[in-house]
């Protein structure tokens, strides 16, 4: 269970992203007649638009909020639980000035984006609207946010915009996606064969741009950076073990076609 205030003490602390917890997916037998419409999800709706509308002023207030909208998404029906979304999203269009160092206050876009990949499939087209949108495509910790959230509704219409993102010329966003993918551990064969693909094909091209001059940095650097999250998910997408690259790309032309599911 998400316990209280998860949000600000995710940017607060810092913690990985990898730490998120399971979507808030509305449960498949939940009563009909559970609350909708709610005066008070509409409440803390205007209340949360309210503060963001303070240009950062009450950027702290606002993130409390959206926990509390979080909180209440898991108790409600289809109606409040598109308020819910539709309010949280409408706060990446509110302006943040950059500081002299070019560094604006992000807390309530980072905010908006953790508590959206709980939401599942409700949430999908409005993290994908906001994935590469011109008003937050320089703020990498941002991007890398919604890509991760993006994973955690374990939507499997997702996988083909996580796919397309590992070939971002922003190695950490390449990182990001691959790291979403790895949330499809537990879908379909054909869904988790076609991120492995996408995954093992952006690997070995990095591999092969590193290995064919040994002084382009940059080559070895991006390779660096997404080779780890790759190799993660796909151990997690396929069940199966291995470090090095080589050594994947030869297991994938043998098992391709196979039932990895078999020994399971």
């Amino acid at each position: 269970m998400i316990q209280r205030h998860v949000l600000s003490l995710l940017l607060l602390s810092a913690v990985p992203v990898s730490a998120w917890s399971t979507p808030l997916l509305p449960s498949a037998t939940a009563p009909e007649e559970v609350p909708d419409k709610r005066p008070e999800v509409e409440a803390l709706c205007d209340q949360m638009k309210a503060h963001v509308g303070k240009g950062g002023a009450e950027d702290q207030d606002a993130v409390a909020v959206v926990d509390k909208l979080l909180q209440e998404y898991k108790d409600s029906g289809p109606k409040d639980r598109a308020s819910i979304v539709t309010a949280l999203g409408k706060n990446f269009e509110a302006k943040r000035r950059e500081n002299s160092e070019g560094v604006r206050d992000n807390r309530i876009f980072r905010a908006s984006a953790v508590a959206l990949g709980q939401m599942g499939s409700d949430a999908t087209k409005t993290l994908t609207k906001w994935i590469g949108h011109k008003e937050h495509k320089k703020d990498i910790p941002v991007q890398s946010d919604l890509i991760h959230a993006l994973g955690k509704t374990k939507d499997k219409a997702a996988v083909p915009e996580l796919i397309g993102l590992l070939e971002n010329k922003d190695a950490p966003l390449v990182g990001a996606a691959a790291n979403a993918l790895g949330e499809f551990y537990e879908a379909e064969l054909d869904v988790r064969k076609k991120g492995f693909e996408g995954m093992l094909k952006v690997l070995m091209s990095a591999k092969g741009a590193k290995d064919s001059n040994i002084n382009d940095t940059i080559a070895r650097d991006r390779y660096d950076t997404i080779a780890s999250p790759i190799i993660t998910s796909l151990t997690r997408l396929s069940g199966h073990d291995e470090r090095d690259p080589d050594e994947w790309q030869r297991w994938w032309n043998k098992n391709k076609g196979k039932n990895w599911d078999e020994d399971k």
